[in-house]
């Protein structure tokens, strides 16, 4: 199968077979990424995506998840996506999810009609980065998105059925804004009720817009205990009726996983335990930290 540069699927993709549908990403502009800027987005042709499934057939045929790589393969337009999505669900008999990522702007152009109907074909879950539920932060991070129009993308692809995982980002306000954009995103969160939430923690990639900003001083990444803090006061902010809330990626110093708002109180104490006891060994090294 051709790749082109670094590809980045989402954790729990880690099983799937990973297609890719679209080179880097249509929005390619927030300041804290650094994962596409080496690519100019385009979307790759029927005839290149059938090349690698049926490579993909000799080798994977009964997988059973496919992850439509790269950044934001849900901008499609409808009528190109489709073939491709037919392609994939006739091609792996045993195949029971496709993944993709979305963002605001691409979930808002597809109508809830034509998200179900990508949902029938097998498209299961996306993946939205909301990042922050302050809209200060995301302006500042240029995100290109207004907070109302995310809510509104969310409840699309919730009324369409299928499941909506988003990341936030723990750090991304800087020390001056930590607390409201801690605050603001556990609000915005029991807004939106995703299926699945992860928290990741900033990491200043080199190159990046985010480490100038680092570098000049305008920017002050918070110290990992105040990233706790900030984990704390998010999840004591998440009021739903069901979530799979999660901090366990890479970039986090403190792995949490819990159902909210069942081990809501639970996590929350774990958190108060190791705030109070601060002491470094309760904490990822920053050697073993990565995106």
């Amino acid at each position: 199968m051709k790749y082109e540069g670094t590809i980045y699927r989402p954790p729990s993709e880690a099983d799937s077979l990973i297609l890719q549908v679209t080179i880097g990403c249509s929005h390619n502009k927030c300041t804290f990424c650094g994962s596409f800027k080496d690519k100019k987005f385009r979307v790759r042709s029927l005839d290149e995506i059938k090349e690698d499934v049926n490579e993909a057939k000799q080798y994977a045929r009964y997988i059973k998840k496919v992850f439509l790589a790269d950044g934001d393969a849900l901008i499609i337009p409808q009528k190109t996506l489709l073939p491709i999505v037919e392609l994939v669900k006739g091609a792996f008999p045993k195949l029971e999810r496709i993944g993709v990522y979305g963002n605001t702007k691409s979930i808002l152009k597809k109508s809830i009609e034509e998200l179900k109907t990508l949902k029938d074909l097998g498209v299961g879950i996306v993946y939205l980065g909301v990042e922050s539920g302050d809209q200060v932060v995301l302006d500042r991070v240029s995100k290109g998105t207004l907070l109302d129009k995310t809510a509104e993308a969310a409840k699309r692809i919730k009324d369409a059925g299928i499941l909506l995982s988003v990341t936030v980002l723990l750090g991304l306000g800087g020390v001056e804004r930590s607390r409201i954009h801690a605050e603001e995103t556990g609000k915005f969160l029991s807004r939106i009720k995703p299926d699945y939430a992860g928290a990741l923690s900033v990491i200043v990639v080199p190159g990046t817009v985010l480490a100038r900003q680092v570098k000049e001083g305008t920017f002050v990444v918070p110290d990992p205990y105040m990233l706790l803090e900030e984990l704390y006061i998010m999840i004591k902010n998440i009021n739903v009726e069901r979530m799979y809330f999660a901090s366990n990626h890479a970039s986090n110093y403190l792995p949490v996983k819990a159902w909210l708002p069942d081990e809501k109180e639970k996590t929350l104490k774990a958190i108060e335990h190791v705030l109070a006891r601060r002491d470094p060994s309760m904490l990822r090294p920053e050697c073993m930290r990565a995106l």
